[in-house]
């Protein structure tokens, strides 16, 4: 089983009603999971298995930015 991360995804402004459905359609089909949906712009954190992030994150026409979560520190 591949190791699961967590990303913060924004999909493109224009993106569609029935088009956010089916990408969080496709996050729960391959085993991910939407963390949280954030109400002020179109994204999502979502945990998903690392073997499916270029296909569902990286290739899909309705994402805008895809970065890892991680820690923030500051100085």
């Amino acid at each position: 089983m591949s190791e699961k991360k967590t990303f913060i995804v924004t999909l493109k402004e224009n993106c569609s009603d029935p088009a956010v459905a089916k990408f969080k359609e496709g996050i729960k089909a391959v085993g991910g999971e939407i963390q949280h949906e954030y109400s002020l712009i179109k994204g999502f954190s979502v945990k998903l298995p690392s073997l499916h992030v270029d296909s569902l994150l990286h290739k899909n026409e309705n994402v805008a930015t895809v970065e890892e979560d991680q820690q923030v520190h500051t100085q």
